[in-house]
């Protein structure tokens, strides 16, 4: 029995915190809505937290597609994080994810808490049971919408909501690449480790327990200085289709996705204590072939940590009104109700893992482009107030395997976060907000930085569509009425943006009203590289690929101005900007024309916008 118990009402609930429940509940706060976020660990971050240390892969396929890096508060996450934590320590990454969530004065966190029970009625899910570890405490926490973002699916399962799990058969969605039979397999778990160079000899000895590896044992599995190509981070794949293999080397820094179990097990989640035990002795197996079996260069290499969480790729998927399906990722679908994208290769794991050492660890199965995610994939169809983020999405096995990636996860969580905000203001069901506010959640969507393929800015109240715009200068192909051309990003080869011919001289942008007006806000998004990852990893090669601080592409310092018939209403000066979207208040000042200086950026010499819009 807890020693204490508590009560709580919220509008929202987020189970789960993930990357992909820290977006949803962020989204929803920030929409007004008072939400708490339940997560069962003492950080958020869950894959990306110190905890397990996977970095945020997503459509940008480690730099191999342009301009496809997710945005939104992803971006921002990781944007803060370049500021303030150049050397990509995951422990400060832990607090820069804490510290986002606690500063949104519409989200009450819970951590240590773990989800026990289920409370439903006619249907519906009225509340969660939940116990803290850390003070003993029982939380009953009551809602009228939930999110599930568990990556299990746990909520859902409580509810009865309708679940999969493993691999459908090819003949039920015509998927070219499915099994002939359906199968509870999934992909394993993995436990990370990172290794330093001391710069002297250092002995390692392998306990008792763990595995023994031999060449021959890992001739499929790449751990030393060798081409391969990419599936998670650092290691091989088996070549498969498609121009996009996704170059890397496996160095001996930090790894292996490989060292993976729990595919096969009778049930990955069930058994998920036993398979983290054996798990270590894998990955203490494989470092002792690396510091004693042969000679891998690995004589002043010390192991520095190896993680006690293992990271989970795959368990249950719940079901909404759609399953997308391996058509829709290869025919890079745009779906009506759009509502997330993604761009990752199809990612299938052998299910034996590093226990079926005579195959490839993974086949990928490439695809140009990127897809778009319905909405309808995000609510369960059949629990009434239950929404989805994360891996647990509804999808079929072979589209899971290109959706389950972090980034995707990121976008798609934002996407239900507001979604969700909808669903309250309107006093409506998620699935009626895809019947009835579909273009709202979309355009909200877009005016919060996320993308969404073969959709533009369409918002009737930003005065900057109808503006005549101008600049000091501009680059080839960069003109300046690009800022209002709805999309704020280069995307398929068209240039989206603003660029100066140069930045010796402080460049100015131009808007000038169709009429006067009251001026609430102007937004600016900035260039930062989307063709280029900016994530914390523990992967040499990852890292080396980034700057150690911000792109050199985003605006340092600018001034933005509010004229009314030449004269100067109102000012907004910024320095040291370290973020692509930023929010500038003017209250209402009433204006006929907006002047956006920019006096430097973090290292290029030229100054760049993709979009301004103007409330």
């Amino acid at each position: 029995m807890p020693l204490y118990k508590k009560e709580a009402v919220y509008e929202l609930i987020v189970a789960g915190g993930g990357i992909s429940g820290i977006c949803a509940a962020i989204a929803a706060a920030r929409e007004g809505i008072k939400t708490a976020i339940v997560q069962n660990r003492s950080v958020f971050g869950g894959t990306a937290s110190s905890e397990i240390r996977m970095h945020i892969v997503g459509a940008n396929c480690h730099s191999s597609k342009p301009d496809l890096r997710e945005t939104g508060i992803l971006e921002e996450l990781l944007l803060e994080n370049k500021r303030r934590n150049p050397y990509a320590s995951f422990p400060v990454f832990d607090m820069i994810l804490w510290e986002k969530v606690h500063m949104e004065k519409n989200i009450t966190a819970y951590l240590n808490t773990n989800m026990d029970d289920v409370i439903m009625e006619q249907g519906r899910i009225t509340g969660i049971v939940c116990h803290q570890n850390s003070t003993e405490t029982e939380y009953i926490l009551y809602g009228k919408l939930f999110i599930d973002a568990t990556g299990h699916g746990t909520l859902g399962v409580m509810a009865g909501a309708s679940y999969r799990m493993g691999s459908e058969a090819r003949a039920e969605f015509q998927e070219p690449t499915a099994p002939e039979q359906a199968n509870c397999d999934t992909m394993g778990n993995t436990i990370m480790f990172r290794a330093v160079d001391r710069g002297e000899p250092v002995r390692y000895e392998k306990p008792p327990w763990a595995n023994t590896y031999t060449e021959e044992d890992l001739k499929y599995r790449p751990h030393v200085d060798k081409i391969c190509a990419q599936a998670d981070g650092g290691g091989m794949v088996r070549p498969e289709e498609g121009k996009n293999q996704l170059p890397e080397f496996s160095n001996m820094d930090a790894g292996y996705w490989w060292i993976e179990l729990g595919g096969d097990y009778d049930n990955i989640i069930e058994q998920g204590e036993e398979i983290r035990d054996e798990l270590l002795k894998c990955v203490y197996g494989v470092w002792d072939h690396i510091k004693n079996q042969g000679d891998h260069g690995a004589e002043n290499y010390d192991l520095d940590w190896a993680g006690m969480v293992p990271g989970y790729r795959e368990s249950r998927r719940l079901e909404g009104d759609y399953i997308l399906n391996e058509n829709d990722v290869r025919a890079n679908r745009i779906f009506e109700d759009a509502a997330a994208y993604g761009g990752w290769p199809m990612d299938v794991h052998v299910p034996g893992g590093i226990r079926d050492l005579n195959s490839y660890g993974s086949k990928v199965y490439n695809f140009e482009g990127c897809y778009t995610i319905p909405y309808r994939c995000y609510y369960s169809r059949d629990v009434e107030n239950l929404m989805m983020a994360g891996r647990n999405i509804s999808t079929s096995k072979m589209a899971f395997s290109s959706a389950r990636v972090m980034g995707t996860c990121a976008v798609g969580g934002q996407a239900v976060g507001t979604a969700a905000a909808l669903a309250l203001r309107y006093g409506c069901t998620p699935r009626q907000v895809g019947e009835r506010y579909i273009h709202e959640l979309q355009q909200e969507l877009m005016k919060n930085d996320c993308f969404i393929p073969g959709f533009i800015n369409e918002d009737e109240a930003d005065l900057a569509r109808y503006a005549d715009i101008s600049a000091d200068s501009q680059a080839e192909n960069c003109r300046a009425e690009n800022v209002a051309n709805g999309i704020s990003r280069n995307y398929l080869g068209q240039i989206n943006c603003w660029r100066s011919d140069s930045l010796k001289a402080p460049q100015t942008l131009t808007l000038k009203l169709a009429e006067r007006s009251p001026v609430h806000q102007v937004r600016l998004t900035f260039d930062t590289d989307l063709s280029h990852e900016i994530q914390p990893s523990m992967i040499k090669n990852v890292l080396g690929r980034q700057g150690k601080g911000l792109p050199e592409t985003l605006v340092k310092d600018y001034s933005v101005s509010l004229l009314l018939d030449g004269t100067v209403v109102g000012r907004k000066e910024v320095e040291n900007n370290g973020q692509r979207l930023n929010r500038l208040d003017f209250g209402g000042i009433e204006g006929d024309e907006v002047r956006i200086t920019v006096k430097s950026s973090h290292g290029c010499g030229y100054a760049a916008i993709f979009e301004v819009r103007i409330y």
